[in-house]
């Protein structure tokens, strides 16, 4: 049946004081032209699909490299004058399980193999260094694996790394076809190959999520408004959201370079929030459909609308603004992950809120009353008219606040503290699946030439004139920065020409490069592999006895840099950058971290600023503050234990590395901070709006949450149903965000509003709304035209809440 209501006869009731027009303009204008709107908005939808549906190719790995710093002028000097490197550098590992070295059918067919891909025209090969190559056996056994069966070959390639990351993936699939058969493990091995298998897996583990989040958030729409068009509609604005937001990605990442990761994050926030935003406003008009008895007119759901507008539609901006604004403090960070994905989260944010205010209107009046359809199940009692459990649970813990508050506080330290144990490190080849071919190629490089073999510190010493030129005194302090890291503690060994070109050229190695034409063919190799073409250019490898994330091989990276600036604290015009995953790693940390606190600082500041104008009060948003600080180190203590620790990760099949991925803490820390004051600004506005209405401090808490919890539980259990999805489909560093702010969202809507908002608001007391020079509200609420009124006039206060108010009020 369709809902009813008084006959709008009357004149409607007047908005209160203050209120904007806007509201009431974008009702009529919308419902004026709702069928050409919503026309527009199935033909946005489709060309926002096809812009959005190249954007997995356009993505990029990259975004690691701090600009300036050591690792990235380190990577770019490497990309040009080497034989056997190129724009993108890779390491081919062959792997024969039926043959052994000195076996003819070994070498056979690890040439063949390494032919193929040199021939391969889509790998645009420039050059190769290694066992096939090499022709003497001394100089190949440093490429055979210590079980006999594995074979190195360095790779040079034409392909930029953005060409080489979309590439590589198919390339490899070719070889893994062609060889896996005849008993051969052949792999490519680079950061490009990875972080192509990377984007691969998150395009699969998007598909995975959607495939579940789809059918989790209408199973929860349904219960939760128990009507399917209703359910419908609010996951029609979500997926907008999201499609439009990839499309605006796309447009984007053909002009900039975007991370992998903004896809999952985008799509994953996109849908949280969208939904989220949508279940507000459907709410809310329902709400007001429902407000009397009678046939619903056009009029009537013009008007209906208006209110929901002017309600939850300004909620839903002001919630909007508030995760903009919070999530743009990460562009403070100079590092294009971070800016990628605040830049997705930003983009998807801001396309739900314009999704849920302009186009949600529309859908709402082509539907009208008609958003019950499909209705099952007994309609319950408004939440204004009934305490139900909430009440209930709010007086309990008022009634006891020092001991609820103690509890619930108590209860998130114990959680927060494995956080002081927190480690981040940028992703590895641990982030994908072990059967996984460049996963292969890694963890064979690491069991048959040591654990460091697949990333070594990558010392790149620069001279201002070609090093044949230099003096012997020059020449000699070269040689001993390489005999020095070699002595180095956790070294086991450095790579590079100074041995061949000390067998070469004796007591004068580097003259040896004046003709280097004539040297033999093996050691021609090796000297074009490690010095540039110009003579300007060396390169040291110094390969760790750890995994490049290790704090061994961070210490070890310290010592090396040392070891550098002291070589070139002389002066004489040498230049030393060192490179590879672990400097990496190392100066992307460092300016995270440097950029924390600025980031920290300025969210914390505009959301005191954002909620000091909603609330009008100096100590309610000092306390959200602390609250959601308490979350956060909550949330980040039990991804320690789950992904450091690896408490319970098997169970769930997530996967562990030792660290968390980097930018994982500083993008939530500003997630979490924006949603939970979304919740709070809710809960708060409601709360606020009944205080000025009675003057009762602690009963308006009571009727504050009997009205929003149902509705912020049920938008709670929406964002956790979707982020937990793509915590169990992602890969690691979305598994990592996912479980993260579910577990934040979860905390916020159980203990945080359950127990320590009403238990802190109870020991407040008045103080919660003092603010310098306002007069303070009477007991008996303002009354006349400045006060706040409901669907139905002013916020009465329930004669069933008197007894229970006078229970909690102060002694």
């Amino acid at each position: 049946m369709s809902p009813r209501r008084a006959p709008s006869s009357g004149p409607p009731r007047p908005a209160s004081r203050g209120a904007s027009r806007l509201p009431s303009g974008l009702s009529r204008l919308t419902g004026r032209h709702r069928w050409p709107l919503a026309v527009l908005w199935l033909l946005l939808l489709g060309v926002a699909g096809w812009q959005a549906a190249p954007l997995p190719g356009l993505l990029s790995g990259g975004g690691w490299y701090v600009p300036g710093s050591g690792s990235a002028v380190a990577a770019g000097r490497l990309t040009d004058g080497f034989e056997g490197r190129g724009a993108t550098s890779l390491t081919l590992v062959v792997k024969d399980t039926r043959h052994r070295s000195g076996d003819p059918a070994f070498d056979t067919r690890v040439r063949e193999a390494a032919e193929a891909v040199l021939r391969d025209d889509g790998l645009k090969a420039t050059g190769a260094y290694g066992y096939t190559t090499l022709t003497g056996e001394r100089a190949r056994s440093a490429f055979l694996g210590e079980d006999g069966r594995t074979a190195l070959v360095r790779v040079g390639s034409a392909l930029d790394d953005g060409t080489a990351r979309r590439l590589l993936p198919d390339i490899q699939d070719g070889l893994s076809r062609s060889y896996g058969p005849q008993g051969l493990q052949v792999s490519l091995v680079s950061q490009a190959a990875l972080w192509g298998e990377v984007n691969q897996l998150s395009e699969r583990g998007l598909i995975i999520a959607e495939l579940i989040t789809l059918p989790l958030i209408l199973l929860v729409l349904l219960l939760l408004f128990r009507s399917v068009a209703a359910a419908l509609a609010a996951l029609l604005v979500g997926v907008t959201s999201v499609v439009f937001a990839l499309a605006v990605l796309a447009v984007i990442a053909r002009r900039t370079e975007l991370s992998v990761f903004v896809q999952n994050a985008a799509t994953m926030l996109g849908l949280g929030v969208g939904v989220d935003y949508s279940l507000f406003m459907i709410m809310r008009f329902k709400s007001e459909l429902r407000a009397g008895e009678g046939p619903v007119s056009r009029a009537d759901t013009e008007r209906a609308l208006a209110r929901t507008l002017r309600t939850s539609g300004e909620t839903v901006v002001a919630s909007g603004v508030t995760i903009v604004a919070a999530m743009s403090t990460l562009f403070l960070v100079d590092l294009g992950v971070i800016r990628s994905m605040a830049l997705g989260a930003v983009v998807v944010v801001a396309f739900s809120v314009l999704t849920s205010v302009v186009l949600l209107p529309v859908l709402l009046h082509l539907l009208g009353p008609r958003i019950e359809w499909g209705r099952f199940g007994r309609r319950g009692p408004a939440a204004g008219r009934s305490g139900g459990g909430w009440v209930a649970v709010t007086h309990a813990v008022m009634r006891r606040p020092a001991l609820f508050l103690v509890a619930g506080v108590a209860a998130l330290a114990a959680l927060a503290l494995p956080a002081l144990r927190l480690e981040t490190f940028t992703p590895d080849a641990r982030v994908v699946p072990a059967d996984a071919a460049v996963r292969q190629g890694y963890d064979t490089i690491r069991d048959e030439f040591g654990v460091g073999g697949a990333a070594p510190l990558q010392v790149v010493v620069a001279s201002r004139v070609p090093l044949q030129e230099r003096s012997d005194a020059d020449a000699g302090r070269l040689l001993r920065l390489h005999d020095t890291l070699t002595a180095l503690r956790g070294v086991v060994r450095a790579d590079s020409a100074v041995d061949t070109l000390r067998q070469a050229g004796g007591e004068r190695p580097f003259a040896a490069l004046a003709a280097r034409d004539r040297l033999p063919g093996d050691a021609r190799a090796t000297v074009d592999f490690f010095v540039s073409g110009d003579g300007r250019t060396a390169l040291i490898e110094v390969v760790a006895d750890d995994t490049a994330s290790s704090d061994a091989a961070q210490d070890l990276l310290v010592a090396v840099r040392a070891e550098a600036a002291a070589f070139t604290a002389g002066g004489a015009g040498w230049t030393v950058h060192v490179g590879g995953e672990t400097a990496e790693g190392v100066d992307a940390n460092k300016v995270i971290e440097d950029g924390l606190v600025p980031v920290i600082a300025t969210m914390l500041a505009v959301i005191y600023l954002l909620l000091l104008i909603t609330f009008r009060s100096v100590f309610l948003p000092l306390k959200a503050i602390a609250m959601n600080l308490l979350s956060v180190g909550a949330t980040y203590g039990v991804l320690v234990l789950v992904f450091q620790d690896g408490l319970g990760s098997a169970l769930f099949g997530l996967d562990v590395d030792g660290h968390l991925t980097n930018f994982v803490p500083v993008l939530l820390v500003t997630l979490l901070f924006s949603l939970s004051t979304d919740y709070e600004v809710f809960l708060l506005s409601r709360v606020r709006e009944d205080y000025v209405a009675t003057g009762d401090d602690i009963g308006s808490v009571a009727r504050g949450m009997s009205a929003t919890m149902p509705l912020i539980s049920g938008a709670a259990v929406l964002m956790v149903a979707v982020f937990a999805a793509f915590a169990f489909a992602g890969i690691l560093p979305i598994q990592q965000l996912g479980l993260g702010m579910a577990l934040a969202i979860a905390l916020d809507a159980t203990v945080i509003r359950l127990l320590i908002v009403p238990a802190s608001m109870r020991l407040m007391s008045r103080v919660n709304w003092w603010m310098p020079g306002r007069k303070r509200v009477p007991a008996g609420g303002l009354t006349g035209p400045g006060a706040p009124t409901g669907p139905a006039g002013p916020v009465p206060v329930p004669p069933e809440h008197t007894d229970s108010m006078q229970r909690t009020a102060p002694k």
